[in-house]
């Protein structure tokens, strides 16, 4: 009797010692982390989505270079850029969802009122806008964004000439493709809403979307995911910019203050710089600041990149000649303000369908603070003041 019971026991410790040595095994090749981070990110009852927050921040977004998780580099990885037209119209503050984007490119729309075309790519926002019309130089920015990237907007200039942004849609082959049109698509991809902000406002500020409705839109009526109908990926021949962690050395104070348009002070903007987060806060002509309306949260930008080009009027015979141009295609003069700090640059855009790149002043790619980046195009008669 004592014999077998000698025999259980040590029957019992090879037992435990060879699932010891398994689990150490099977640990070592599929860490806790690995194994969490393959689940995929929680669908939330608002249609977003949320990520484990407390997986490592190891892969860095292709578009501004902030680290995120695997498990969201996983569902990025699912998707292709989305550009967002939304309005900076006073009726439309405070917008929603630009707090969640990783690049803003910013331009006068007509009439010295301002637009965003917003880049969303490695986050959900759950709401955003209000979405409004095309512009065409908007369009060539967001053409260099990689193999048919998708267009968010409510229509957009359509007069005949060198402004007609809907033309140029077509004409590029992105009507009823990569262009997500809100007058082809409607409801529930793109709906109105006349009680957000609990003001009364005309119809034209009132139209919303969220990224996730976009990007499954795009993925259940286009057939455009990471890839194509012919499995070529959006990213072929996409270079991301050069970033990096920011300097332990700072910049403690500075105000950078933007008058695109000289006699517009509804749309002049002041960008303060806060040490602490290494960004700068953005505040209105009026020193109040500009809020996300989801997030309840000050806008903000780790960079910002002023962009000297030519603007002038189309012609092409619209209302008091309001659509413009600019001169976004070649190379001109860019100011750098990143930690700050004032750097002076150069922009350059080869064509169309080439990635906006911008230079240090010895002609090498600028490198980045991991961040959100925010281009805003100033004319000449613009002015750009440091404080």
């Amino acid at each position: 009797m004592k014999k077998q019971t000698l025999i259980a026991l040590i029957a019992v410790g090879i037992f435990g010692v060879s699932a010891g040595i398994s689990m150490y095994i099977f640990s070592a090749v599929f860490p806790p982390t690995r194994l969490i981070q393959t689940v995929p990110p929680t669908k939330l009852a608002n249609g977003t989505v949320a990520f484990n927050p407390a997986l490592p921040k190891t892969q860095p977004c292709p578009m501004n270079g902030v680290k995120y998780s695997t498990q969201q580099e996983a569902w990025w990885k699912q998707h292709r850029p989305l550009i967002v037209m939304i309005e900076n119209s006073v009726d439309a503050r405070p917008q929603s969802g630009i707090s969640y984007a990783d690049q803003v490119f910013e331009a006068v729309a007509e009439g010295g009122i301002t637009r965003f075309a917003v880049l969303f790519y490695c986050q959900d926002a759950p709401e955003i806008g209000p979405v409004r019309s095309a512009r065409t130089y908007f369009i060539d920015f967001a053409s260099g964004f990689g193999a048919s990237p998708l267009y968010a907007h409510v229509g957009g200039a359509n007069a005949a000439g060198p402004a007609d942004a809907l033309g140029q849609l077509e004409q590029y082959g992105w009507a009823g493709y990569n262009d997500l049109n809100q007058f082809s698509i409607g409801f529930p991809a793109f709906w109105r809403d006349y009680t957000r902000t609990g003001k009364t406002v005309a119809t034209e500020h009132t139209m919303y979307s969220t990224t996730t409705k976009l990007w499954d839109f795009a993925k259940t009526s286009r057939g455009l995911t990471n890839v194509d109908k012919n499995g070529v990926a959006w990213d072929a021949n996409f270079v991301p910019y050069s970033f990096q962690d920011p300097a332990s050395q700072k910049g403690t104070t500075q105000k950078v203050s933007v008058q695109i348009w000289p006699d517009q002070n509804d749309y002049f903007v002041n960008w303060v710089y806060d040490v602490m987060s290494n960004t700068y806060k953005r505040f209105d002509g009026n020193n109040s600041p500009y809020i996300d309306f989801d997030t309840k949260k000050q806008l903000s930008a780790t960079t910002l990149v002023i962009l000297k080009m030519k603007e002038e009027n189309a012609s092409d015979g619209y209302l008091n000649n309001e659509h413009l141009l600019y001169d976004d295609i070649g190379v001109g003069n860019a100011t750098i303000f990143m930690e700050g700090k004032q750097i002076n640059g150069t922009w350059k855009k080869a064509s169309r369908t080439a990635q906006l790149t911008i230079y240090s002043a010895n002609g090498s790619p600028f490198p980045f603070d991991r961040g959100l980046i925010w281009f805003t195009i100033v004319p000449p008669e613009g002015t750009v003041s440091v404080q």
